[in-house]
């Protein structure tokens, strides 16, 4: 129960909520998802270690860049994720971020050299 009590808490924040749902479309690094969800890059960083320790979330190491991407094995939380993403027009935020994520290769110099 626990599992399941945590994963509706991790939904409940929206910023957690609209990092996962950007996840869940393709991999993408602390710079990125900053830009994208108009969010400074310490709070990106914070909530990015929180979905981390629940292990929803992997981080690798790519040059200078840390990128993240979905832990695809919680059948609970691919189907909440996916269930929303069926209708974005429903959530207008979730349009704009959907938007800035096709001009994410911009937002990789938003944290300087380092990106993580």
């Amino acid at each position: 129960m626990d599992q399941l009590t945590n994963i509706f808490k991790t939904l409940s924040d929206e910023t957690r909520l609209r990092l996962l749902l950007l996840l869940q479309q393709e991999e993408l690094c602390v710079c990125q998802l900053s830009g994208i969800l108009d969010v400074p890059q310490p709070r990106v960083s914070k909530n990015l270690s929180k979905l981390r320790d629940m292990q929803l979330v992997a981080d690798e190491r790519k040059e200078k860049f840390v990128f993240y991407t979905l832990k695809r094995d919680n059948k609970l939380l691919m189907e909440i994720l996916e269930k929303i993403l069926e209708d974005p027009e429903l959530y207008p935020q979730l349009a704009v971020d959907r938007m800035r994520l096709g001009e994410k290769e911009k937002y990789l110099d938003r944290c300087g050299i380092r990106c993580g």
